[in-house]
């Protein structure tokens, strides 16, 4: 196991696992958040093999963004 600390804001640490997806590469870790799991469910299943550009850009192009607001 390696974990790297981290502050994450409380707001987001309060939202439901079931609607937030983690990917990382080697310098950057990313967060979406989701109105649903079912959307978490299908963005982790369209975006599957997609690399981190394309992921943010399906995620800006099919999801709410405005949820941490």
């Amino acid at each position: 196991m390696i974990c790297i600390p981290a502050e994450i804001p409380p707001d987001l640490c309060a939202i439901d696992d079931e609607r937030k997806a983690i990917y990382h590469s080697n310098n950057s870790v990313c967060i979406w958040v989701f109105v649903s799991g079912e959307d978490r469910n299908r963005f982790m299943k369209e975006t599957a093999g997609m690399d981190k550009a394309d992921r943010e850009d399906f995620y800006l192009a099919h999801f709410n963004t405005e949820l941490l607001s």
